[in-house]
């Protein structure tokens, strides 16, 4: 048992002992239904947040308004919520204000019934009020109540849905996933931070390609990632693209990338993103064309990254490899120098896994991909980028160089010989600056 599954049972404990009624909810019960370790456990009890607090010394009313008390022991905490019944929702997130209730109306006010179900923590009885039971055994995504009032209480629940279809594999209910389609604008209301941790989960879960079609097929990309549509028919040469148009294309990529860092997950969905932007028609060829993509592609990505608030680091590390996935086409004919300072960026392994979903949802060659990892296995013996010959002290004591930018340029030529293995100790490399027209 976790240390967070320790804390909730113990916390449970103490509530039950007071004479309170107390149940795990929410996502801990559908998780252990489903066979997952929960990753959090809440809990929903009669105490008042008051009563709560009372019994708890380590205690914080982060949401005393709403009956929410953070129960801490260590680095742990625990949720703990007063059963409740919610009033009007005026600003697409929260009740203005609740009313303390019982099981049965709190069940009620959550989003699916998946998620509506209770558990006694001392003797495992599931308490249903929602049908929340049926529709997990039938891999079904239900709305609690009427589908569009719960979209617009919240409208985070919106993407909610669409997560909770792409994490655990159910089919949307027919009313249910209309509902998303109406009222898919409500995400407007949405700040851009709340939409971007729903978004990294759905494209960082193991079915990302049925998550992007329902971001896309129910209008919600529109509000957040609009460009997404224009990858949608905009064709690509068959000979070369035999899968289709590259959301297609994208989509098969996204399906083919096994459990990825979110920067891979996001490299790959927006690699081609700068297509539409490029599509030429080559008239002689008879084919289109999308002619600095990767560029164009590299920039937009930091534009959508930058709208959906990502950290600089995660936009810088998306949009350079956005920036050179078409740079694998020529490993094959670079100088041994280039490949390996190529080959020496610290993002080359998740490079390497965009570019092999790359050629498998498109012609299929591997060829490059192939050689690379033989390179790998070549260089493994020794540093890709080794410590330099010399630095720029060598060239102005040794050689009596003036100092300025062409010194750079210098001990940039020797290191190109070095990784050719031309050069392989200082002197050499002393003896090779005295040949170089620039060395005085």
């Amino acid at each position: 048992m976790s240390k967070q599954a320790d804390l909730a049972l113990s916390t449970a404990s103490v509530l039950r002992d007071a004479g309170h009624t107390v149940f795990y909810a929410g996502g801990a019960v559908r998780d252990q239904l489903l066979g997952r370790e929960p990753k959090d456990y809440d809990l929903a009890t009669s105490a008042t947040p008051k009563e709560v607090q009372a019994l708890f010394e380590k205690s914080d009313a982060v949401g005393e308004h709403f009956g929410v008390i953070l129960v801490k022991h260590h680095r742990e905490a625990v949720e703990v919520a007063t059963f409740r019944s919610d009033g009007v929702y005026e600003n697409g997130r929260s009740p203005e204000s609740v009313t303390f209730s019982s099981p049965e109306e709190d069940a009620q006010r959550r989003d699916f019934t998946i998620n509506g179900l209770f558990q006694d923590p001392f003797t495992g009885e599931i308490i249903d009020h929602v049908g929340g039971r049926a529709d997990l055994d039938a891999g079904i995504l239900r709305a609690i109540g009427e589908p569009k009032k719960r979209f617009q209480e919240d409208a985070l629940r919106l993407l909610r849905a669409v997560r909770f279809a792409t994490e655990t594999g159910f089919e949307i209910e027919q009313e249910t996933l209309t509902a998303l389609g109406e009222n898919a604008a409500l995400l407007e209301q949405i700040s851009p931070e709340r939409i971007r941790d729903e978004f990294s989960r759905i494209i960082g879960a193991k079915n990302r390609d049925r998550g992007l079609d329902l971001l896309a097929d129910t209008g919600m990309a529109k509000v957040f990632f609009p460009e997404l549509y224009d990858l949608i028919g905009c064709e690509q040469p068959p000979q070369w693209h035999p899968e289709g148009d590259v959301y297609v294309h994208t989509r098969i990529a996204l399906s083919l990338l096994n459990e990825a860092p979110l920067s891979l997950c996001l490299a790959v969905l927006l690699h081609d993103i700068g297509k539409p932007a490029t599509q030429t028609w080559d008239e002689e060829q008879k084919r289109h064309r999308f002619n600095g993509h990767d560029r164009v592609g590299a920039e937009m990505a930091e534009v959508i990254l930058r709208r959906l608030r990502y950290s600089n680091k995660m936009i810088d590390e998306v949009a350079f490899m956005v920036l050179r996935h078409m740079r694998f086409m020529h490993v094959q004919d670079m100088r041994t120098a280039k490949l390996k300072r190529f080959m020496s960026a610290e993002s080359f392994p998740l490079e390497l896994e965009l570019h092999r979903v790359d050629c498998d949802s498109s012609n299929g060659f591997r060829d490059n991909y192939d050689f690379l990892h033989l390179k790998k296995e070549e260089f493994a013996n020794e540093p890709l980028i080794p410590e330099p010959l010399l630095n720029g002290r060598d060239l102005m004591g040794e050689l009596g160089l003036a100092p300025g930018p062409h010194l750079g340029e210098i001990l940039r030529s020797v290191q190109t010989e070095q990784l050719e293995g031309r050069l392989t100790d200082r002197d050499q490399a002393l003896a090779f600056v005295k040949t170089l027209p620039t060395n005085s």
